[in-house]
């Protein structure tokens, strides 16, 4: 009994539990204070406390020497070349984005299907090809220590900062980042493949718009095509009094980027019900009811505060309204703004009849349509 008693009485090790990590290495930067943390007798810990006080009075935060090298060089061999072959594969994917970007359809629903598939799996395989290597690299090649660095004043001594410079030399040679250049060139290689998409999606913004922006495709004598059918329209043929149409330039049917800015809407009022005042700003005449024929007026379909399209109309109050903020215009007063976030009214586009009494306009809109901010392009 009395020799169990002195086998169990003693200092149990601790025991260690199938799935947990093995016990840290020592802290670097606690000289040996580390291997006697796990003594539990009152030496152990006084020489520890002791340790850790001269640290903290002394300002020595890097007595230990952090390893070089990995413990097996063989491996550490083998995975700095499977490293170099994931950047590499990372810089190849990388140009496999470029390629696709530039490469591949986008006109068709399938080219942008491919487009897709082809620019998610190169950039999937770039990012997944850095990060494997990159955690290889820490997990292979860099020895795994734990450094401590107690606090301090935010100015460090001279005796601290040259302290500092020599660990951080440790730490790049430990990083294996300066011993092992295919590792490092590859590495720089595998992120010159992601940079380069970024400069060609920069470099496919095309050139500033200038005062692009400030025109449309309408000119003398184009015809105004009822949008989806794309034929002409006379006066006669839009009788129904309250009723809205969608137009788009003759020509220009097919072009998605000028209909993005040409595309007007037409309106027909009862006699006596449109009021469009004839307004100018200097020279250059704004809005009129000389620009309307047999109380038909067309009007921007683009709104005025950030470009939705203007689709919504109320016949018993003439109010146009644009569904993303509300804002509303009277139609029957030069689209004036009654109600919402739009700094101005929806341009006018000026109209008449050809020979054949179709309508077409008289010329482009005198002032810049869509969003306020389109303006600041410089004079027209």
């Amino acid at each position: 009994m009395s020799d169990e008693t002195e086998q169990t009485s003693g200092p149990v090790p601790p025991r260690r539990v199938i799935g947990t990590p093995p016990p840290s290495p020592p802290l670097l930067g606690l000289g040996d204070g580390g291997r006697d943390g796990g003594r539990d007798d009152d030496e152990g810990h006084g020489e520890s406390a002791g340790k850790a006080s001269d640290v903290a009075e002394t300002g020595e935060h890097f007595e230990g020497k952090m390893p070089t090298e990995p413990e097996n060089l063989v491996r550490a061999k083998r995975a700095e070349r499977l490293i170099a072959a994931l950047f590499t594969l990372a810089f190849l994917a990388g140009c496999g984005f470029v390629a696709a970007y530039v490469g591949l359809d986008k006109h068709t629903v399938d080219g942008v299907l491919r487009s897709n598939l082809g620019l998610g799996i190169s950039l999937s395989v770039a990012l997944l090809a850095l990060g494997m290597g990159t955690l290889l690299w820490v997990r292979v090649l860099m020895p795994n220590v734990e450094t401590v660095e107690e606090r301090h004043e935010l100015r460090s001594e001279t005796k601290d900062r040259q302290a500092f410079e020599e660990y951080f030399k440790e730490g790049a040679a430990t990083s294996q980042f300066v011993k092992r250049p295919l590792v490092r060139r590859t590495l720089m290689l595998g992120t010159l493949g992601l940079a380069a998409p970024a400069i060609v999606l920069l470099r496919d913004m095309g050139t500033l718009p200038g005062t692009a922006l400030r025109h449309t495709v309408w000119s003398p004598g184009r015809r105004l095509l009822v949008y989806g059918t794309n034929q002409p329209l006379r006066p006669a043929d839009f009788t129904a009094p309250g009723g809205l149409i969608t137009i788009v330039p003759d020509g220009f049917t097919d072009d998605a980027i000028a209909l993005a800015k040409a595309t007007v809407i037409l309106i027909r009022f009862r006699p006596g019900e449109l009021a469009v005042p004839t307004i100018y700003q200097g020279n250059t005449q704004l809005y009129g009811m000389n620009w309307t024929v047999e109380n038909i007026v067309a009007y921007s379909k683009i709104c005025t505060h950030v470009g939705c399209p203007v689709a919504l109309y109320e016949q018993t109050t003439h109010h146009i309204l644009c569904p993303c903020h509300q804002s509303t215009f009277d139609a029957s007063t030069g689209a004036n703004v009654i109600f919402g976030p739009a700094p101005r009214p929806l341009p006018q586009l000026p109209m008449t009849t050809d020979a054949q009494g179709y309508l077409v306009a008289r010329s482009d809109f005198t002032q810049p349509v869509g969003p306020s901010f389109w303006e600041r392009g410089g004079p027209l």
